[in-house]
């Protein structure tokens, strides 16, 4: 595909947080004339005034040809692509305002990464259900590993975009790449979206792991048995194991499980040294996807039937108060077991 295909492709992106303004960014370099929703109106104010986003993304002087407004019909009317990139409780309501304004055509691509709690289903999920009017092929996800501050630093940076349409995966992947962001297609969305809404999870595992000292041991084996964890939810849900394997499991695991910058890590560390979750999370301006995840995912593995450790006692920290030394004595002292189970028969 040539990039004359993609030079005029009109863009409307739905949400302003970090991502969703580093990707506006990202896309608005490459020359993409875009339109992007904001729910805040100081948001707006800031971006078309002071072309900066001084909320959610400090520091980083976006082009002129993003264009924000509050307006979801303005943003998302008559455009080739519809990039959605809100917070996962939010999506539903989201969804069912923009859903009038939408062409048959347009292309929905979501970056939100999360599990709604009541209906269990992924972001796609999700916009398949309320955006009935939009063809199945017109859907697709984007995720990786890409701290939206390094994107917007225009460090290097590689994602995967997932679709079960080829021609569609193949033509997002031309629209967002670029010298510093590679695009993988692939054609597993379930997969992808599993993977980046459970390494939330682990993530915040990982902070306690270190917030509680226990060492790189610890830290290391907490990593790897959770991708497990991601792999018997793919699994059971009918993806390819292999994609956990990829960027959007093993490679969005390592970032969120060991960076500065992961809000889950840090929520996570933050528990591990002996904050509660209810004090560090009612001054976050900037959500921290895995809180809510974390209750997804636990009702997901009964639902499924898959066991899930790890995740579960994520679950009974942040939602039962129970003692973090706890947690690591059951993980611990669990029955021993064969390395693959649930992965395989044996």
């Amino acid at each position: 595909m040539s990039e004359i295909d993609i030079k005029d492709t009109k863009i409307g992106v739905v949400g302003a947080g970090s991502w969703g303004t580093a990707l506006a960014k990202l896309l608005a370099e490459k020359g993409f004339n875009l339109d992007l929703w904001a729910f805040e109106q100081e948001v707006k104010e800031q971006i078309n005034g002071k072309r900066e986003n001084i909320v959610f993304l400090p520091g980083k002087k976006l082009p002129e040809n993003i264009v924000c407004s509050n307006d979801l019909a303005t943003v998302v009317k008559d455009k080739d692509i519809v990039l959605i990139v809100v917070p996962s409780h939010c999506m539903r309501e989201v969804a069912d305002n923009l859903k009038d304004f939408l062409s048959k055509k347009t292309i929905i691509v979501t970056a939100s990464k999360g599990i709604e709690n009541k209906t269990h289903l992924t972001m796609l999920g999700v916009l398949r259900e309320k955006l009935i009017e939009i063809d199945e092929k017109n859907f697709a996800v984007l995720s990786g590993p890409s701290f939206a501050k390094e994107v917007a630093a225009r460090l290097p940076s590689v994602v995967a975009v997932a679709s079960t349409n080829s021609e569609t995966a193949k033509y997002v992947q031309h629209v967002f790449a670029s010298p510093c962001f590679r695009v993988y297609v692939n054609d597993d969305p379930v997969g992808v979206e599993i993977g980046g809404a459970m390494k939330n999870v682990i993530a915040i595992a990982a902070g306690i792991c270190d917030g509680m000292g226990m060492g790189l041991n610890a830290r290391a084996a907490l990593i790897t048995r959770g991708l497990t964890e991601m792999k018997r939810v793919a699994i059971s849900l009918g993806s390819d194991p292999l994609t956990l394997s990829g960027l959007s499991g093993v490679g969005d695991l390592l970032l969120t499980c060991t960076g500065a910058l992961s809000r889950n890590y840090t929520v996570g560390k933050r528990i591990g040294s002996g904050e509660k979750i209810q004090d560090i999370t009612k001054d976050m301006r900037m959500v921290a996807e895995g809180v809510k995840t974390t209750k997804s995912v636990y009702n997901l593995g009964k639902k499924l039937g898959v066991d899930l450790p790890i995740c579960n006692e994520v679950y009974y920290v942040l939602y039962e108060n129970l003692p973090v030394e706890e947690t690591r004595d059951r993980l611990m002292n669990r029955a021993l077991k064969h390395e693959l189970d649930g992965l395989v028969d044996h």
